[in-house]
């Protein structure tokens, strides 16, 4: 098995306040190093099975898996330390420095001082910020898209084997999200960190995808590689939400998939 990789089996949750299921018996496996979407719209089910992943939200049936282990059998404060967390919202904290909000889970953990000095300015650098200019700041002094950097970076920085992301980009405009796409790319890819991302919008899915786990009111329609999406839909909502079949759209799709990675090369 691939360090990092998560497996979902029969994993179901129903809120207390509900009379039906918001994620009923999903079953798949995200490989080590992937970066696998979580894709539908609002109320289905996407951010409920995110947060399973590191236990903010319990289950009532099924099982989760990474590397091997039951999540159920871990201590929380453990599982969540080794599993990165990047909101829309960022949270990062206002009362300490980028460094500080960087710092946050290596200091838990113990890290010496030396090492997680060098841990931020080398996170610093990988994110695409100069850390002589931004060790310093204080989140007020940052743009959103310097904030989401930070974010990614604070994330990452104690090496985690998983790194969960919940629409992290949505509440920036489209040139600095396009450039975080680039950015998230580059880092799965040199990190090989096991990716779970999720969004509603099928033009991000497609530029971000190693798969993509399409979801509707709590159900999987289908699990594929972006390109399958299009020849093989296994479901009408799929060849909906796709547009499987229209030409242009598949073209659209595509080049920016390929725009986004062609410039990493």
């Amino acid at each position: 098995m691939n360090p990092g990789a998560i497996r979902f089996e029969g994993v179901t949750v129903r809120y207390w306040d509900s009379n039906r299921d918001a994620i009923e018996d999903i079953s798949f496996e995200c490989g080590g190093g992937e970066l696998v979407v979580l894709l539908g719209p609002s109320g289905s089910g996407k951010s409920t099975l995110l947060r399973t992943v590191n236990r903010l939200v319990p289950l009532d049936a099924g099982r989760i898996f990474i590397d091997g282990t039951d999540i159920a059998r871990m201590d929380a404060v453990v599982l969540r330390r080794g599993i990165g967390y990047v909101i829309q919202a960022i949270g990062l904290f206002t009362h300490m420095t980028v460094a500080q909000n960087i710092a946050v889970v290596p200091s838990l953990l113990s890290w010496d001082r030396a090492t997680i000095a060098q841990r931020v300015d080398a996170l610093l650098r990988l994110v695409g910020l100069d850390p002589a200019l931004y060790r310093s700041r204080r989140p007020n002094q940052l743009s959103g898209g310097e904030a989401q950097r930070i974010g990614v970076a604070r994330a990452i920085a104690a090496r985690p084997r998983a790194l969960l992301m919940d629409e992290p980009f949505g509440a920036v405009d489209a040139i600095v999200r396009t450039a975080l796409q680039r950015e998230l790319i580059r880092i799965v890819g040199e990190l090989k960190t096991t990716t779970l991302f999720v969004t509603h919008d099928v033009d991000e899915a497609f530029r971000l995808a190693d798969r993509i786990v399409v979801l509707r009111s709590g159900h999987i329609e289908q699990v594929a590689e972006p390109q399958e999406l299009f020849a093989q839909p296994a479901t009408d909502y799929v060849r909906d939400l796709v547009h499987a079949g229209d030409d242009v759209y598949q073209r659209y799709f595509m080049h920016g998939r390929e725009l986004l990675r062609g410039r990493l090369q």
